[in-house]
């Protein structure tokens, strides 16, 4: 059982194209929703992601706790997104570490995604940062596979590391993440989980239109409380 756990989860402005982020902050609009969580890490253009935030300051979204950045991004871009969005988190994979320094003053509100290669460089210290976003379905292929990732966040299990998630489907027989779902029963695998992963903002990391998400969030609020 994970409490309020309706409240934690939050639909994922996602896509491969700027067309297709912007095509969820539309159907957010029409939802009049205020929250959500922000992936441009498909988004490799500045000038894209311009756009997509000017869609947002129009949009219904006004708090956007979580946004998945890549390495490229200035330290700019993330202070405009605390300032106008409130986001507390900005998470990163692993390589991330190689660009701490030009996020300098930003490492509390910095969040490590582990990879699910079973390799960690040396860089990696989570202590340095706010913390762990863990992606759930990577974490269940890393445990089922008995990674070196894995063995890097179950030995951190009582710090209190743990304060953001990715959620996507995942596929038992292939041992793999899926970020394009048709069957809900694709996240079945959170109630094996144990509870200290899930932290305060839980982020549905699917492909999926939004109307598919409503769904998404439904579900897993049923199984995980």
């Amino acid at each position: 059982m994970i409490r309020n756990i309706q409240k934690k989860i939050l639909f994922g402005i996602t896509g491969y194209t700027c067309e297709d982020v912007i095509s969820k902050i539309h159907e957010l609009n029409k939802l009049k929703i205020k929250k959500a969580a922000l992936f441009v890490s498909c988004i490799s253009k500045k000038s894209e992601r311009e756009q997509i935030y000017e869609e947002l300051l129009k949009s219904t979204i006004k708090y956007i706790p979580l946004v998945h950045i890549r390495n490229d991004m200035d330290k700019d871009e993330l202070i405009f997104l605390k300032k106008k969005f409130r986001t507390r988190c900005f998470n990163f994979h692993e390589t991330g570490f190689n660009y701490l320094e030009k996020w300098h003053g930003l490492y509390k509100n910095l969040y490590l995604e582990m990879n699910k290669d079973d390799s960690l460089s040396k860089k990696v210290q989570v202590e340095k940062i706010g913390g762990f976003c863990i992606d759930l379905s990577h974490l269940m292929s890393a445990r089922r596979k008995s990674t070196k990732e894995y063995d890097y966040v179950s030995q951190r299990r009582n710090k209190k590391l743990f304060v953001c998630n990715h959620i996507s489907g995942y596929c038992p027989m292939k041992i793999t993440d899926l970020h394009e779902v048709d069957n809900l029963q694709s996240f079945d695998y959170l109630t094996d989980l144990p509870e200290y992963l899930f932290g305060k903002y839980i982020a549905i990391e699917v492909m999926n239109p939004i109307e598919y998400q409503v769904q998404i969030k439904k579900y897993i609020s049923k199984i995980l409380s």
